[in-house]
């Protein structure tokens, strides 16, 4: 009898406590492939790219504490993805669009090697953001992914945009321009499991980012995408259904407003420059005070 119970004991622990360490399974942070994707891996992220859109429908990997030491510098060095065999965006698509190279995997979550912070700047982990959105509140996501990371000693990251249609275009390659962005936080390390997800508007956003948590679930819904199906689904279920930031330490800081247009005298502005693009293939030069981000005759 006494041996019966200790079994039952060790058992139950398992289930309660080690069972729900999943830091040993192998590519956790990998969203489920489709068929016919184009699944691109380099040093420090993996993504899905989307010919299309001329980008990636979504970015991950796992960041550390340790990874979160940056050892090499930002290499500035913006070039054509060598893996994307239909060939990625260039240098000439960005170049006087008004847009941004935005970053789905930031430069300064890769900068543990010299490869991975070299890779980062691959046009296949670039999409089109508005100055004031990738300098501003993706730039408080990005950090708060590396603060939570040197918290809890490891992360799974998941980023992207979210498409949708009649999107503006920019270049020849005819860039997508999305209008939101998502970023996945997955931590699956003891003693605390638990995800935060954000869905973020392509605009000067001066709300603080926790006011843009939602589920992983409604990030699913809105991309078609099924993140960590390697999870068991009663973990992943209960893991993807968290929509607020408990648990989380979010840094509750109201941005000063500016438009990042290379004017000085629009600092302070409650105006931004219109992310619509014009027939002939340039930035709007209208403002707008939307939350759209774009001037009536874009909208």
């Amino acid at each position: 009898m006494k041996k019966t119970a200790l079994s039952i004991f060790i058992v139950a622990f398992y289930f309660l406590g080690f069972a729900q360490d999943f830091s040993s399974i192998k590519n956790l942070e990998l969203p489920r492939f489709k068929k016919g994707e184009t699944i691109i891996q380099h040093a420090g992220y993996t993504l899905s790219y989307n010919e299309a859109y001329e980008q990636a429908n979504w970015v991950a990997y796992e960041l550390t504490s340790i990874e979160t030491k940056k050892l090499y510098d930002r290499t500035n060095r913006f070039m054509e993805d060598p893996k994307i065999a239909t060939g990625s965006a260039d240098v000439e698509d960005y170049k006087g669009s008004g847009y941004d190279r935005g970053h789905l995997a930031p430069a300064a979550d890769l900068g543990w090697s010299e490869q991975s912070m070299e890779e980062s700047f691959y046009f296949s982990n670039m999409s089109p953001q508005l100055p004031a959105f990738n300098r501003g509140i993706w730039e408080q996501a990005e950090s708060f992914t590396r603060k939570s990371a040197k918290a809890n000693g490891s992360l799974l990251v998941v980023s992207g945009p979210i498409f949708s249609s009649n999107m503006a275009t920019i270049g020849h390659n005819k860039v997508a321009v999305p209008t939101r962005f998502y970023k996945i936080l997955l931590d699956i390390r003891q003693p605390d499991l638990k995800a935060v997800a954000f869905i973020i508007p392509n605009r000067d956003c001066t709300e603080p980012l926790s006011s843009f948590v939602v589920s992983i679930n409604e990030v699913e819904n809105l991309t078609g995408i099924d993140f960590f199906p390697a999870l068991p689904d009663d973990w992943e279920e209960k893991l993807e259904s968290m929509n607020s930031a408990e648990g989380w330490t979010m840094d509750e800081v109201v941005r000063r407003k500016a438009v990042y247009d290379g004017s000085k005298k629009n600092a302070g502005s409650a105006s931004i420059q219109c992310s619509g693009v014009t027939k002939a293939g340039n930035r709007c030069k209208r403002m707008t005070k939307d939350s759209s981000g774009r001037c009536s005759t874009h909208q």
